[in-house]
């Protein structure tokens, strides 16, 4: 045959899709991603259904002209069983025939139509997103953007469609008909042997033609995930961040972009994470940090890993980003900050071991990430001031500060594209990971097609790849009653409202009855409203579209939220929604850029959190009373921040420190107070709560604990509570309720996984290249 019958096969219970190199077992939330190798030991044990099947066989078929291992083989074998959940005993899908091959026992089944005993419902999400015709869709503004400035449009999920009429139904009957006719007779046909017409039978090496739509390849396939990737120069190798089976910590493994097993590059000690990997330019070092136990240090290592050394230290509460310098020298790094705020960009000379700071106009409240130098060593790029960045750029040397976008968006990772002349990045909008590209010339800002739910995109430096990360993690609701059990015990966690989408930042209502939250549920995110007391009253608030930064927050008579979002023109809103009647009003905030809102014990009285022109934070009391509102105070730099009416105050978390502040309800000067300086770290500043008590809590992550509760306000000494051994907490905040806080609602991942992609990209020989690619 010159193709296959389908697309997708039924073994079993489970459904196999050929071009996506997916199987999807029943009871799992997602399908799992096998090598083209296991891909192609399950097609020859497909075409032999029931009969055993040799290891040179297999071997033969599946790795022609090579001169394979056994293990490769057994490798196939196992990641099949676990994609078919066949490991425990009496295995019902793949027979071990000893010291003889392999018989596949389940039934197989080609399938024409839909999925079937109700799995399309499980897939119909996965395929949307994996469907490349979205890369068509309109493209909204980025939230936020100055309709002045020449960006282009970042992608939303795609509506629903409508349901069918009964003239449609008639029609698919009557397709589905004809399709299990024709089903009947190529089975027939097939049985009948290689006889006249009779297609002869196909060889492995006939799939090649049947291939995924999208014009990448995954690499890795680990369980878990991989992350923070990057490319040697020729894009030969790729080094990625990850956890070893067997390990809790992360570590630097290394491997082929041709998707070869990887290779541990660095083991850390027992209770230490090894993060954030970069290659040299000459491609000798892998530079990256060292966490764990209070400390962090920047170390290399090479990449046979023959050699590592420690090369400087960092504050563990405020971790730095880097990138090499352009003769491999050097490291020039973003992010850090010491007692009067930001200390900018500064570059660690290898060879002495000594700090330069680099000389531009820059501001203690100026939070300069994320540096790196163009190809050709004039530029250095970076992001000032996250979640609401841009980039700005500076000469290589130092000098006057330009800045290139105006974004105002929560960027996940950049680099350089392989010409030269742009940036790849990714943002996050509605809960959605993007890629773009941004003209450093114009300022223009296009879509990436063909790169959905990816982000952290790098480039090689001597050829045109890229790799990035494709993840799309899933999140569900859970309420912890914390009045059983004391510290250092592990509770038990009641799922609430369970779905097969993202459901996160959970606010319950101060007469703890009424739980609000946001979901892509419906296909976009959008905010939910339900009385836990009665399940069945659960439902989605419409002309809302929350941002996914902040929690809503709650009035004090239970009846009102504050939600910033966008409206239908893209532009930041900041509502007031009353879930009871449903009714919905955008408030005349005076900032162009609301981030999140909370009320006062005085209703005429709103805190508004806002970026102002240049992207700093800063937080304001307004009187709402008139038209316009009119502002009674100021504080600058405020990354998050909660009221506690109670007891007159408000705490906070400054953008470029770690640690936690007080102040008056009236933001003056003179109340503002440090209660702690090491926590909230300056990554996990939206992971803490206070309860109605006064108590502060805060989620943290620990080796042996992904989602652990510890009081930081009074300070509880010892680890806390565990929460969840295994599944980590959603970083964009949590909820206390109850009288005392006794009561926990948090998002906790359901699922997680990771994998590295990899593009090789057209050479420049006919100068026609697509403009991002430049």
């Amino acid at each position: 045959m010159t193709q296959l019958p389908s697309e997708r096969l039924r073994v079993g219970d489970c459904v196999v899709d050929v071009p996506l190199r997916e199987i999807r077992a029943p009871g799992k939330r997602r399908p799992l991603r096998i090598t083209p190798k296991s891909m192609g030991v399950l097609l020859v044990l497909v075409e032999q259904a029931g009969r055993v099947v040799s290891r040179d066989t297999l071997m033969t078929e599946v790795w022609p002209d090579t001169l394979p291992t056994n293990d490769v083989v057994t490798q196939a074998i196992t990641q099949l069983r676990k994609a078919f959940d066949d490991e425990r005993g009496n295995p019902s899908y793949i027979e071990t025939i000893a010291k003889n091959g392999y018989r596949l026992l389940a039934p197989v089944q080609w399938m024409q139509g839909e999925l079937p005993d109700g799995q399309a419902d499980a897939a119909a999400a996965d395929a949307r997103w994996a469907d490349p015709t979205r890369t068509t869709a309109k493209y909204p503004a980025i939230a936020g953007a100055d309709p002045s400035e020449p960006l282009a449009p970042v992608p939303f999920p795609d509506a629903s469609m409508p349901r069918g009429t009964w003239t449609s139904i008639a029609a698919v009957v009557f397709t589905v008909a004809l399709l299990v006719a024709a089903l009947v007779a190529w089975t027939l046909l097939r049985s009948n042997g290689n006889g006249a017409g009779t297609p002869s039978a196909q060889s492995v090496s006939d799939v090649q033609g049947l291939r995924s739509q999208r014009p990448y390849r995954l690499i890795t396939s680990m369980p878990g995930f991989e992350l923070a990737p990057t490319l040697s120069p020729d894009a030969g190798m790729v080094a990625y961040m990850a956890i070893p089976e067997g390990e809790r910590g992360t570590s630097i493994l290394v491997q082929t972009t041709e998707q070869t097993q990887p290779r541990l590059l660095t083991r850390p000690p027992e209770g230490f994470d090894d993060a954030a990997p970069a290659w040299s330019p000459d491609g000798r070092w892998i530079a990256f940090m060292r966490l764990g136990n209070g400390s962090c240090s920047i170390r290399v290592v090479t990449p046979n890993a023959r050699a590592e050394h420690e090369v400087g230290t960092c504050d563990r509460r405020t971790p730095p980003t880097f990138d090499w310098t352009p003769d491999s020298n050097g490291l020039i790094f973003g992010g850090m900050t010491g007692e009067n705020g930001s200390l900018g960009l500064r570059v660690l000379e290898l060879d002495s071991g000594t700090w330069r700071s680099i000389d531009y106009p820059h501001q203690s409240d100026d939070l300069d990430t994320a540096p790196r130098y163009s190809p050709d060593g004039r530029w250095i790029v970076f992001v000032r001031n996250p979640p609401l960045g841009d980039f700005w750029r500076i000469p290589a040397q130092g000098g006057n500060a330009e800045r290139l976008s105006r974004l105002r968006a929560d960027l996940r990772g950049w680099d350089w594209t392989p010409g030269g002349r742009g940036l790849l990045f990714s943002v996050l909008v509605e809960g959605d990971y993007r890629v773009l590209r941004l003209d450093t010339s114009t300022g223009d800002v296009h879509p990436v097609p063909g790169l959905e739910d990816a982000q952290s995109p790098v480039t090689a430096r001597n050829t045109r790849a890229i790799s990035f990360v494709q993840r799309r993690p899933y999140f569900g609701l859970y309420r912890v009653d914390l009045s059983q059990g004391g510290q250092g015990s592990v509770h038990v966690v009641e799922p609430l409202f369970p779905s097969s989408s993202r459901d996160w930042m959970p606010a319950i209502a101060p007469d703890g009855a009424q739980l609000a939250f946001v979901s892509d549920r419906s296909g976009a995110s959008g905010l939910w409203w339900a009385d836990l007391q009665q399940p069945d009253s659960l439902r989605m608030m419409s002309e809302v579209r929350p941002a996914t930064r902040y929690a809503p927050a709650w009035s004090a008579d239970s009846r009102r939220l504050l939600v910033a979002g966008t409206n239908p023109q893209g532009r930041a809103v900041l509502q007031e929604v009353a879930p009871a009647s449903g009714q919905v009003m955008t408030l005349p905030v005076p900032d162009a850029d609301p981030l999140q809102g909370q009320y006062t014990p005085d209703p005429n009285r709103l805190l508004v959190l806002s970026a102002n022109a240049d992207g700093h934070p800063q937080l304001r009391l307004y009187d709402r009373s008139g038209t316009p509102w009119r502002s009674l105070g100021r504080i600058d730099g405020i990354s998050q921040f909660q009221v506690d009416a109670p007891r007159n105050r408000i705490l906070f978390t400054r953008l470029t420190e770690s640690g936690l502040w007080e102040a008056a309800l009236n933001l003056s000067a003179a109340s503002v107070r440090r209660i702690d300086a090491a926590e909230p770290t300056a990554d996990r500043y939206r992971l803490w709560s206070v309860a109605p008590d006064g108590e502060i809590r805060y989620l943290e992550r620990r080796q042996d604990c992904a989602a652990g509760l510890r009081r930081i306000s009074p300070a509880e000494v010892g680890p806390g509570r565990c929460l969840d051994q295994t599944r980590r907490s959603a970083a964009n905040g949590f909820s206390l309720g109850g009288p005392r806080g006794e009561v926990a609602y948090l998002a906790l991942v359901e699922w997680d996984g990771a994998d590295i992609g990899y593009m090789e990209l057209p050479k420049d020989t006919a100068s026609e290249l697509p403009g991002w690619i430049k």
